[in-house]
């Protein structure tokens, strides 16, 4: 990564290499910030786990206390009769058979899909389209759900969802460069404690192995994984 002559004068003074505390690895993604946007603050959570086994796939929701300062667009799939509710609630994108003809013919300009159970059965044949992006509505994250009104709020809230990847790493935008430090360090606690709880039976040795915090522009800083236990982060 070509760091800029500020940010060259920051790392003269971090070593990169060290495990830093939380609100250590906050203060120094912050000063490493220095775009002319306001930059994401993402984590990357590498974990003891062998995705191939079912058993040890780490996936979940959580609602981040402070939001992810991301305006988050959300399509709601259902029935005719269920697009008012939807619209109250805050959808930016509300249809049924119009969105599917849609995202056939390729659209997925959103963040978001939020569908009713009745039109899983229609939906899930865009599977192919939708599964890639990391699009399609499920339960276990409470994005096919009969709540439309509760599952809009939530994400337009900060509720998030996120899985391992096949390199055993969750990753997840938890912020913004611009969020006062206590409020980027609540979001990255109440994370890694989802995370935690969410530990397989059956994953062996060590699970938290690495933590990794950075701004969209910056480089990673460490945050030491000794510190991950709930009692901690509580």
């Amino acid at each position: 990564m070509k760091l800029t002559k500020k940010q060259k004068e920051i790392v003269s003074k971090v070593d990169l290499k060290k495990d830093y505390k939380i609100d250590e690895a906050v203060a120094i993604v912050k000063q490493f910030a220095k775009a002319k946007f306001d930059e994401s603050v993402d984590i990357a959570v590498n974990l003891g786990v062998d995705p191939k086994h079912a058993d040890q796939v780490v996936r979940g929701t959580v609602s981040l206390p402070n939001g992810t300062g991301k305006s988050v667009r959300v399509l709601v799939i259902a029935k005719p009769e269920r697009h008012s509710e939807a619209i109250e609630a805050g959808a930016d994108f509300v249809g049924y058979e119009d969105y599917l003809q849609k995202i056939q013919e390729g659209w997925t300009d959103v963040d978001v899909i939020i569908a009713t159970p009745d039109v899983m059965s229609e939906l899930g044949k865009l599977g192919k389209i939708l599964g890639p992006r990391g699009l399609m509505p499920n339960p276990k994250s409470g994005t096919v759900t009969p709540n439309i009104q509760q599952a809009v709020k939530e994400v337009k809230a900060g509720k998030i969802d996120f899985r391992v990847d096949k390199n055993g790493t969750i990753h997840a935008s938890i912020g913004k460069a611009s969020f006062e430090p206590e409020k980027l360090k609540e979001n990255i606690v109440t994370f890694l404690n989802t995370i935690i709880k969410l530990k397989p039976a059956s994953a062996k040795g060590t699970y938290i192995r690495g933590i990794t915090l950075s701004s969209t522009m910056g480089p990673g800083v460490s945050i030491d994984r000794n510190l991950t236990d709930i009692k901690t982060f509580s």
